[in-house]
């Protein structure tokens, strides 16, 4: 291992920070009331120390497998970094996990301590803990009868001295959210999420002086990368969110210079503004060059965004509509690709070259070509090891050059941007023999401010349909009188408007509104809000045929 790569991983990129700027704050913790906490880099150390004191004094074997499960917090970075300083392997799980999911990922990963954080649903996952599993209840986890971290890291003296790990050492495994079965563990090296944390913070000039706040789950690929590894590298002050009915105080008090977010909550930010400022007024306003200035800040203000250099947008594609609406209030939205097997690490659009539509350029270390089937296949610097304890499957996730096989279809253009077209396994034939891609279609339709998520359907049958659940906003509001009528005409407006923008092999035979909604705890969607395709189709598959006879452009399920 060279001195420069030695350099670059992550514990001696945050031990540099902790010698040359001890004093600086690095972690800011919202607490109840309205308050916070500060932690600066010799206090997260001193705190990770000790608890890899303690972790020392189990016996546990190298490179032993440690859980967390917890919302954002300060205390999930700190507790990452006194696993590795121990020398052991960070398992995270989501903290909306079922207790039977929970519990397959602590029995498979061979966990051997679980720290539990900051819950909303502890109830339900504390029943998936294998019994005889020694916990630690980090601060703000719920009541738990488990030894607390403040007890144990003031008791315990800090390890001797500052432990780096091997570039080839495991890290961590990221379970995947399993939208199509099972989660598969993702194991990664710290080169393989070092280096891609250097890639990004090179290309987007990063520095100590950001700020960042985490809010996406930290369980998952891209804000692990984006909040907690970016911020262990450059330095920068992390900030988290406390509750979503607290998110806007939150994103106000960090006033983010680089901030990361999803298609879904993009689209609600901009429902936000229209409920304040309707859109036809405000394509009036943005007309008038004397005011056109004055009215783009205060809304990215009004978003808590008015200090962000660079925005980003992944975890799915994001609208080009909805992109560039973005981009015309002067907010640079770049859309970045990748898994969790290349650790998020794959393309990014570049500042002032984007095309609505494509994702970007591959990062300059990354390679990047498509199968004859028009599959995406990657090779990058943050390629997994493989699959934890899966040998067969991670054999199958390669190509016999080496290439990741994403399982995405793509075109790239003469400028080498790639565009997502869907993904090979969801692919599936009408009655016409036709194959259709479901989520392009579904990105149309998810692009209208009445619809929150759509599922494209229609294996088999003469045309496709889909099935919507309406925007949260949207539903108190569907008793009062006439509402539903108008917006019943309104999705027929939609079913319209996507049919001609799709090939007609695609086009949709009508629109179905769900009457239950698709969450987490029902398992219709994945901890990412993805939907999962296989649940939902089984879910209304008896509906079907009922749906085709009738008739009807819209239905509202019985």
């Amino acid at each position: 291992m060279s001195s420069s790569i030695d350099a670059d991983l992550l514990l001696q990129r945050f031990y540099h920070h902790v010698e040359a700027r001890g004093g600086d704050i690095y972690l800011t913790q919202p607490v109840a009331g309205g308050e916070v906490v500060d932690y600066s880099f010799a206090e997260v150390f001193d705190e990770a120390a000790r608890m890899a004191a303690y972790l020392d004094s189990l016996g546990f074997e190298p490179q032993s497998k440690i859980a967390i499960v917890s919302k954002n917090c300060a205390h999930f970075i700190i507790a990452e970094l006194a696993i590795w300083m121990a020398g052991h392997v960070t398992v995270a799980l989501y903290p909306t996990l079922s207790s039977g999911t929970a519990n397959y990922i602590l029995e498979h990963s061979d966990a051997k301590l679980l720290f539990v954080g900051k819950l909303d649903t502890w109830d339900e996952l504390e029943r998936g803990v294998p019994a005889g599993l020694p916990c630690v209840a980090l601060p703000l986890a719920p009541d738990t009868a488990y030894r607390s971290w403040d007890d144990i890291v003031a008791s315990a003296e800090p390890v001797a001295d500052k432990r780096t790990r091997a570039a080839d050492d495991e890290s961590l495994i990221i379970y995947t959210s399993g939208s199509t079965g099972t989660p598969k563990g993702v194991v990664h090296s710290f080169r393989t999420i070092s280096i891609p944390t250097k890639g990004i913070v090179a290309q987007l000039g990063i520095n100590e002086r950001e700020r960042q706040i985490s809010y996406l789950p930290l369980a998952h690929a891209m804000d692990r990368w984006l909040s907690g590894c970016v911020s262990l590298y450059a330095g920068s002050h992390l900030f988290f969110a406390d509750s979503l009915d607290t998110f806007m105080t939150d994103l106000n008090r960090a006033r983010p210079t680089v901030f990361l977010s999803v298609p879904r909550l993009w689209l609600k930010f901009q429902l936000g503004v229209y409920a304040q400022l309707p859109k036809p007024k405000l394509d009036r306003l943005l007309k008038i060059p004397i005011i056109r200035g004055i009215i783009k800040k205060k809304i990215l203000a009004g978003l808590g965004l008015g200090h962000v250099r660079f925005a980003g947008s992944g975890s799915a594609p994001i609208p080009a509509e909805l992109l560039q609406w973005y981009r015309d209030l002067g907010l640079e939205l770049l859309e970045g690709y990748g898994m969790s097997e290349n650790f998020s690490y794959s393309h990014l659009t570049r500042p002032g070259l984007g095309r609505p539509g494509y994702i970007g350029n591959a990062y300059p270390d990354v390679e990047c070509k498509l199968s004859e089937a028009g599959e995406i296949l990657v090779k990058s610097p943050g390629t997994m090891l493989g699959y934890y304890k899966q040998e067969a499957l991670t054999r199958e996730a390669f190509t016999p050059d080496g290439f990741l096989k994403t399982g995405d279809l793509g075109v790239i253009d003469a400028q080498q941007r790639l565009r997502i077209t869907g993904r090979l396994k969801e692919l599936f034939k009408t009655s016409k023999g036709k194959y259709v891609a479901p989520a392009p279609i579904e990105n149309i339709l998810n692009n209208d401010p009445n619809v929150e998520l759509s599922l494209v359907a229609g294996s088999g049958m003469p045309k496709t349909h889909a099935v919507l659940q309406l925007s949260e906003e949207l539903l108190p509001k569907l008793e009062r009188p006439g509402v539903k009528q108008r917006i019943t005409a309104e999705l027929e407006g939609l079913l319209d408007a996507t049919n001609a923008k799709i090939e007609e092999f695609e086009r949709l035979g009508f629109l179905v509104v769900a009457k239950d909604r698709w969450t987490i705890e029902g398992e219709q969607l994945t901890p990412t809000m993805k939907i999962k395709r296989g649940v939902l189709e089984e879910m209304y598959g008896s509906k079907r045929d009922g749906w085709y006879a009738a008739g009807a452009k819209v239905i509202w399920e019985a």
